[in-house]
């Protein structure tokens, strides 16, 4: 629950700050007439975002069990590379995110009526599937208990929330600290997803391994227990992992890790302008 509560605040955040971004451009330029054509293309971005949610529950559940581990295995890792180019691109694309939106809202509000719609609806549509997807892997990984789903609905709640008292000038976040940080804990939580990812490929016997264990502490950490519930909701740890998951664990989570930091310092640096010669 705690997993997919932070799935939902970052990624929901994400695409509120784009909404409140939209909607204060169109304000200050004079153009608050468009604002219901902004909600227009939000509502059809969650529309289909749930939609998208709702085939991926309920699509796979007249198939084989094969079948259902390789649908959710294969999904699972695609899930797992939206989030690792996504927490990468807002890293980088953080700067420049509000001027690229101003750009486009300055082109469509000159074309059809129907321009500033698509402008909100793909802007909003991208994150709210990759949450989608991200969120039904990282549901499937914790347990399918109706637990994930309420976290992430309180997770998307609570940035809707934000996002309303950002709007009003309420309230002041430092966003570059928060999305570094957020991200930093989605690239733990994508390693588990992965796990499970593999896990459920080797049920499938699409990978091998399944009984070749890197550790056992079920006798410690037991599944069903508090300790177990707490590990599997925040990192999605498994008291039973196979060598082939837990390399593949280690070999996303640290080199991942580390680019993370290290393109984050980057984008972090100030500008410097470029030296101009005596000749010049």
């Amino acid at each position: 629950m705690t997993a997919n509560f932070l799935i939902g605040l970052r990624e929901g955040l994400e695409a509120v700050l784009i909404v409140v971004l939209l909607l204060a451009y169109l304000r200050k330029s004079g153009r608050s007439r468009l604002i219901p054509r902004v909600y227009g293309g939000v509502g059809v971005a969650a529309a289909v975002s749930l939609a998208f949610g709702a085939l991926l529950t309920f699509g796979p559940r007249g198939l084989t069990f094969e079948a259902q581990e390789i649908i959710g295995g294969s999904l699972s890792i695609v899930a797992v590379g939206f989030v690792t180019w996504m927490v990468f691109w807002m890293a980088q694309a953080a700067r420049s995110l509000g001027a690229d939106l101003r750009s486009r809202v300055d082109t469509a509000a000159q074309g059809s009526s129907w321009a500033i719609v698509l402008v909100a609806a793909l802007a909003v549509g991208r994150e709210g599937l990759e949450t989608a997807l991200f969120i039904w892997a990282a549901a499937r990984a914790t347990g399918q208990t109706w637990e994930p789903i309420l976290g992430a609905a309180l997770g998307l709640l609570v940035a809707v929330a934000l996002g309303a008292l950002l709007h009003k000038g309420v309230l002041k976040i430092n966003l570059s600290r928060f999305f570094t940080w957020t991200g930093a804990a989605l690239i733990i939580v994508a390693g588990g997803v992965l796990a499970y990812g593999i896990h459920d490929l080797q049920e499938a016997a699409v990978l091998p391994g399944l009984h070749h264990l890197a550790f056992d502490v079920s006798h410690i950490v037991a599944p069903g227990s508090a300790l177990g519930t707490l590990l599997k909701g925040i990192f999605n740890f498994s008291p039973a992992t196979t060598w082939l998951e837990a390399a593949a664990w280690v070999l996303y989570v640290v080199p991942v890790m580390a680019l993370y930091f290290r393109r984050n310092r980057r984008a972090a640096r100030p500008v410097t302008a470029a030296p101009v010669s005596a000749g010049s």
